[in-house]
């Protein structure tokens, strides 16, 4: 009796394994480690406007430090050009920072100092597009940190800068195609 079963299951096999690979290749899954010839940036778009992002909140100068990064990192790492004039610009990118913040990191124990500090910078993003009034980014909030060390010479503001540059790069990440 065993022995039917088993020639049964063993001609079986084959089917569910070809059943398998049907299913997988059929599925409209790539395969991992795929290419995709997609683009990472819609086509409808060639120019953006930078708005002076706002400030909420008590660290005045963030806001320039930001906008200039955003800009400098559309103009870098996208296909689109940054123009200055509003009139001329395909889309405009608009924003505020939300918060601002420094915590403790690590102590010193003998001296109860701080040995490493972190600032995290929240802003809140929009990208419009102006000739159909889409948003193409609808008040997304973005978060980024950077640590410091007075230890090291290295002051508030300078982890604030390198905030700055982190939260530019999830921007214009933000800016991509959504797959």
């Amino acid at each position: 009796m065993e022995d039917a079963s088993n020639q049964e299951i063993r001609k079986a096999i084959p089917v569910i394994c070809l059943a398998g690979v049907l299913v997988f290749l059929f599925s409209g899954c790539a395969p991992l480690g795929s290419y995709s010839d997609e683009a990472l940036y819609t086509s409808d778009v060639e120019s953006v406007y930078v708005e002076m992002f706002d400030n909420k909140t008590y660290q005045r100068g963030i806001e320039y430090d930001l906008t200039d990064a955003v800009a400098k990192r559309i103009e870098s790492e996208t296909p689109y050009k940054i123009v200055t004039d509003r009139n001329r610009a395909d889309t405009v990118l608009s924003g505020y920072v939300t918060s601002v913040g420094s915590s403790v990191l690590s102590v010193e124990q003998e001296s109860g100092r701080a040995l490493e500090k972190e600032s995290v910078l929240v802003a809140v993003v929009r990208w419009k597009n102006l000739k159909s009034g889409e948003l193409l980014i609808n008040d997304r909030e973005v978060r980024a940190s950077a640590s410091y060390s007075e230890w090291q010479n290295q002051g508030e503001d300078y982890a604030f800068s390198l905030a700055a540059n982190k939260l530019a790069r999830k921007i214009t990440e933000l800016m991509e195609t959504q797959w």
